[in-house]
């Protein structure tokens, strides 16, 4: 269980880009977060994902409060969560090719053994061909680096999926691959998902339930 309560977080100090909003995400559940670009849902998804420490409310998973962020977070908590962001670009280190991208994780994670099996296991699963593994992000495609980050989301087999606007830059066939991906994922392991967005159809296609963001603040 994920439960963000009254959350207040921004990048400057007394400049708040979320107010007091509340979200419960439940074990297996898939939730879409619906509103319009800067309204301050891509802040509260890195909140939900301990990727930003907010200046105010209290999150809780599974019941116990979340005290620290980052990598000063427990790594059994860092590790719980899986994201995606929209921008596939920013968030790749243009050096590494794609299979390295993806295997950050577990090489962070002392877990460098597994990355041979787990490479082999993903990439028929995001769609990418053992040819594309070898290149770099600016030898692919924004859709193919978009897979490699999806299946560096999934390397450590998160139960929480944080997907940050994953398709807003895609082409319709791309993002249906991916969504599909995602919900592979989260049928076969009972992992929650976090979908953040401003496309209405697409996440009531995709999740159990939309949250507009309005009715949040």
């Amino acid at each position: 269980m994920l439960e963000l309560r009254s959350i207040t977080a921004g990048y400057a100090r007394n400049a708040p880009v979320v107010r007091d909003v509340s979200l419960t995400v439940a074990p297996g559940e898939s939730v879409g977060l619906l509103g319009p670009s800067g309204c301050g849902k891509s802040t509260l998804a890195r909140v939900a994902a301990l990727l930003h420490r907010p200046d105010a409310g209290t999150l809780l998973l599974d019941g116990e409060p979340v005290r620290r962020w980052r990598h000063r977070a427990p790594r059994e908590k860092r590790t719980a969560f899986g994201v995606v962001f929209q921008q596939a670009r920013l968030s790749a280190d243009p050096r590494l090719p794609l299979t390295d991208l993806i295997a950050e994780p577990l090489r962070a994670t002392g877990r460098g053994a597994e990355v041979p099996g787990r490479i082999a296991e993903l990439a028929p699963v995001v769609g990418l061909t053992p040819d594309l593994l070898t290149r770099r992000p600016h030898e692919v495609s924004d859709g193919q680096l978009q897979r490699a980050c999806l299946a560096r989301a999934l390397v450590l087999r998160p139960r929480m999926l944080v997907c940050d606007e994953m398709t807003a830059m895609l082409d319709a066939s791309t993002a249906a691959a991916l969504v599909a991906a995602v919900e592979d994922y989260r049928v076969s392991t009972g992992a929650a998902l976090l979908a953040v967005g401003h496309d209405r159809t697409l996440l009531r296609r995709w999740c159990d339930r939309t949250v507009q963001w309005d009715s949040l603040t």
